[in-house]
């Protein structure tokens, strides 16, 4: 029944692979091709010469390096924020039954469920109020916390057995130093894996970006590329697609190093 079944397993993942990997082929042919290549129809799939100079045409068409910098800078400053706060409240709702703790991890898991569309309009006239807009920090500290983040990490700290927790307080250990010499290396994986989906998702963020500023030198790399599809006329689909391929490079970069700890993050069953 299994060598049956077999054939078919590989055909289906070869159906979804190709499925999920359509859409990122064809932006990176279609930033190879001629204008009037991406126009032609029927479809053309490989371009006849390759245009590195869409490349070099969309970077050029706007203050792309000042985006690169902001996005970078915003992406990690909530990363590193996020970090700091996800690890001990995540430790506490893992170990401790404090009064009040259903209420507070209650809170946690419906900021979970809450997209922060809803709450841009009074966190911007917040930081209007406070003449922020047009800096880093209405960018960085509404996400200095995550509900993500802390949910995650709890679900791996709860998997450390207490006996190794018990061990290290009969050796005068601290929590704190618990929490960082103990708690956080066996959760690396699950760390990873957070610090991947936080930086991909701030990296990508668009909305925020474009709400809270409207100046160049604090904007991000997906305001700029919206920018640049529309100073294009949504015509030369060549330069947007070039554009497109700027922002994914570095994500698809960091996934190649970071794949294994992914892996390992989604079978991590804890301390047998």
């Amino acid at each position: 029944m299994r060598k049956i079944l077999k054939p078919v397993e590989w055909i289906g993942i070869a159906i979804v692979s190709l499925i999920f990997l359509f859409p990122f082929v064809w932006m990176m042919l279609t930033s190879l091709k001629s204008i009037d290549e991406t126009t032609v129809f029927p479809p053309k799939w490989i371009p006849s010469s390759i245009h590195w100079e869409n490349f070099v045409q969309a970077w050029s068409s706007g203050p792309f390096l000042a985006y690169l910098i902001n996005s970078i800078f915003v992406s990690l400053a909530i990363l590193v924020l996020q970090f700091i706060t996800a690890v001990p409240a995540a430790y506490a709702f893992a170990r401790y039954r404090f009064k009040g703790y259903k209420i507070l991890f209650g809170f946690t898991l419906i900021a979970l469920m809450i997209p922060p569309q809803i709450t841009f309009l009074p966190v911007f006239i917040q930081m209007s109020g406070w003449n922020l807009i047009n800096t880093y920090i209405p960018l960085i500290l509404p996400y200095a916390a995550s509900a993500f983040g802390i949910f995650l990490l709890r679900q791996s700290f709860m998997q450390v057995p207490e006996e190794i927790l018990e061990a290290a307080r009969l050796d005068q250990a601290s929590e704190w130093k618990i929490m960082w010499k103990i708690m956080v290396p066996m959760a690396r994986p699950v760390l990873v894996t957070f610090g991947l989906f936080s930086f991909i998702y701030h990296w990508n963020d668009y909305f925020w970006p474009l709400v809270m500023t409207n100046q160049d030198v604090v904007r991000t790399l997906p305001v700029g590329i919206a920018a640049l599809k529309a100073s294009e006329g949504g015509v030369a689909w060549n330069i947007v697609m070039a554009g497109n391929m700027i922002l994914v490079i570095p994500i698809l970069i960091i996934f190649f190093f970071a794949q294994r700890q992914i892996i390992r993050a989604f079978v991590y069953s804890g301390v047998k």
